[in-house]
């Protein structure tokens, strides 16, 4: 019960609700999604008006509301991306390292190659090509990220395949589908949640970026990396345009770092540092 009362945890759990409540709950708290121009309070600074508390951006827009409902593309591209991934590798990884042969040695030279390729160059190149959307921004990640999955997992089956339960599963005559994912697959979860923490925090960046390169989703949906660059020519004389979305991602990424963190001391209890 210690382990739940860790700074790590804590601290990780309220940025996390706080964003992540304030992302939900989006379409209640701001119908108009942050569309809404007011001209008259162009560029107005934060904390002087009570209708604009954050300020507003060149063309009038509440800097808050656009910050809260932006947050909820950062979190879709982040969690369906590690989700979509994680099933993925995990899926290739059981299969190579419990099969080895031909289609191990087949698919982890695959992964060593796409390795090799730097994420932003494989996005510039299959964005330019198919065009950037929301959905294609989760896809490029999935088959960008897969390979880390696969890898971990094949790496934790060759050791697991050659257990004593797993043998005496064998010697019962279990299929291959009843041992590999209910035997191998459920002690191979820990790693894996850990990662696919960590990697999420690791998407709402990649997202951010890509869509501060003009890569990303449509310039006119609200998002924390479009917000960045929308203020990018205001940096001088209006910092709170980047500021404050800077924050959200600050906090959001921070907290899920926090959570991995804890999650891999309190799944790997032999192998946590002091703190």
């Amino acid at each position: 019960m210690r382990a739940l009362f860790r700074f790590e945890f804590l601290a990780g759990l309220v940025l996390l609700t706080l964003v992540g409540g304030a992302v939900a709950l989006s379409p209640w708290l701001f119908p108009d999604s942050g569309k809404t121009m007011d001209f008259l309070a162009r560029l107005t600074p934060p904390f002087v008006n009570e209708a604009h508390w954050l300020g507003t951006d060149p063309m009038g827009r509440d800097i808050l509301e656009r910050v809260v409902v932006g947050g909820k593309i950062s979190f879709i591209v982040g969690i369906f991306s590690a989700l979509g991934a994680v099933t993925l590798g995990t899926v290739i990884g059981l299969l190579a390292g419990y099969y080895r042969g031909f289609w191990d040695s087949f698919l982890m030279r695959f992964a060593d190659i796409q390795l090799a390729l730097p994420f932003i160059l494989l996005a510039i190149t299959v964005i330019a090509i198919i065009g950037p959307g929301l959905d294609r921004i989760v896809i490029l990640m999935i088959v960008a990220q897969w390979v880390q999955y696969a890898r971990l997992v094949r790496a934790s089956v060759l050791s697991l395949r050659e257990a004593e339960y797993v043998q005496a599963a064998k010697s019962y005559g279990l299929p291959d589908r009843k041992i590999i994912f209910g035997h191998i697959l459920p002690n191979a979860m820990g790693p894996l949640i850990i990662l696919a923490t960590l990697n999420v925090a690791n998407n709402i960046l990649l997202e951010s970026s890509l869509t501060f390169l003009g890569l990303g989703i449509d310039p006119l949906t609200p998002s924390w990396g479009g917000m960045l660059a929308d203020g990018r020519n205001y940096i001088q004389t209006a910092p709170w345009i980047t500021i404050f979305p800077g924050l959200a991602i600050m906090f959001t990424v921070l907290g899920l770092n926090l959570l991995g963190d804890w999650l891999r001391d309190y799944l790997d209890p032999l192998g946590k540092t002091n703190t």
